[in-house]
C-alpha cells in the first residue's frame, strides 16, 4: 500500500491496484470558511500535491460533504471525474451524482473493476463532536475497506470523529493493517472546551486498542480550528507506549510513502 498524505484530511492511497482518495481538499492557502452555527476555521497550508498532478482516481471516500475541511471548492470539482464517490446517505443526496453512493454506519458497497479485485467499502461509525450534536453538525462516517469476502481490513479511516463508546466497540476485535485516523482536536469559541474530532492522546489510545500495523494520523495542522493539532499529537505519541508508539508514522506531505514496507 502506498500512502500519499496530500494535506488535512486528503491522502491519495494505491492499493490492490485501486487509487482511492480520501476527504478531496485541494484549495490554496488563505480561505475563511463556515460550518454553520457560528463556527469557521482559515485554512493555514495549501495542498501538497496540485490538483493537477493528481493521477486519475478510481474511489473517493468522502466521510462528509458538507464541511469545507473535508470537501473544499477543488475538491468538489474533481468528483463528477472520479470512478465512485462514498459518501454518507444525506451527502450523496447532495451531491446528486450518478456516482455517489451514501451509506449509513454499518453499510457496505463492493467496488468492482476489470483486472483489479472486488473491494468491499463498509462505513463505519463516527460522532462528531459531544452526545446529542448530530443535528448540529450533521452526518461523518469512517470507511473500512477489505477485500472483498476477506475478514481483514486493508484499510481504516476513522473520518472526523471523537472517540466514543460506539466507536470503541466497532474497533473492538478488528483486525486492521493500515489505520487512517484523524486527530486535531477541533474546538471553537462559540462552544468553549467542547471537541469535535479526536485529540493526540485519543488517537493514541484508539491506535492501541485496534493496533493496527501502521497507523497514519492526518487532519491535525493546517487549519486555525485545530486546538490540539501536531503539538499534542507530538506529545502524546511520546508519550504511548513503546509498541504503540512505534506503530505510527507521520507522512512526509506530499511523498508517496510504501506502508507495506514499513513495520512497527
Amino acid at each position: 500500500m502506498i500512502i500519499t498524505h496530500v494535506g488535512g484530511p486528503t491522502a491519495l492511497v494505491e492499493v490492490e491496484g485501486w487509487r482511492l482518495l480520501t476527504d478531496p481538499t485541494f484549495d490554496p492557502a488563505g480561505g475563511h470558511y463556515a460550518f454553520g452555527w457560528g463556527t469557521a476555521s482559515d485554512k493555514t497550508t495549501g495542498p501538497a500535491v496540485a490538483l493537477g498532478d493528481l493521477p486519475p482516481v478510481d474511489v473517493v471516500l468522502l466521510t462528509h460533504d458538507h464541511h469545507g475541511d473535508n470537501l473544499d471548492t477543488a475538491g468538489r470539482a474533481l468528483l463528477p471525474g472520479a470512478g465512485t464517490v462514498v459518501t454518507t446517505v444525506a451527502g450523496a443526496r447532495r451531491l446528486g451524482l450518478p456516482s455517489a453512493r451514501g451509506l449509513a454506519p454499518g453499510q457496505v458497497t463492493r467496488i468492482s473493476a476489470p483486472g483489479r479485485p472486488d473491494l468491499d467499502v463498509l462505513a463505519t461509525p463516527a460522532r462528531h463532536g459531544p452526545p446529542l450534536s448530530r443535528p448540529v453538525v450533521g452526518d461523518v462516517v469512517g470507511f473500512a475497506v477489505r477485500r472483498a469476502d476477506d475478514d481483514r481490513v486493508l484499510l481504516w479511516v476513522t473520518g472526523d470523529t471523537v472517540l466514543h463508546g460506539g466507536l470503541r466497540r466497532f474497533a473492538a476485535g478488528l483486525s486492521v493493517d493500515v489505520l487512517l485516523v484523524h486527530v486535531g482536536g477541533v474546538r471553537f469559541p462559540v462552544s468553549g472546551p467542547v471537541r469535535y474530532t479526536m485529540t493526540g492522546r485519543q488517537a493514541v489510545a484508539l491506535v492501541d486498542l485496534v493496533r493496527p500495523r501502521v497507523a497514519v494520523p492526518v487532519h491535525y495542522d493546517g487549519w486555525s480550528h485545530f486546538r490540539d493539532g501536531a503539538a499534542g499529537l507530538d506529545a502524546a505519541i511520546r508519550a504511548a507506549p513503546r509498541a504503540t508508539r512505534a506503530r505510527i508514522r507521520r507522512l512526509v506531505p506530499g511523498a508517496a510513502t510504501d506502508v507495506g514496507a514499513l513495520t512497527t
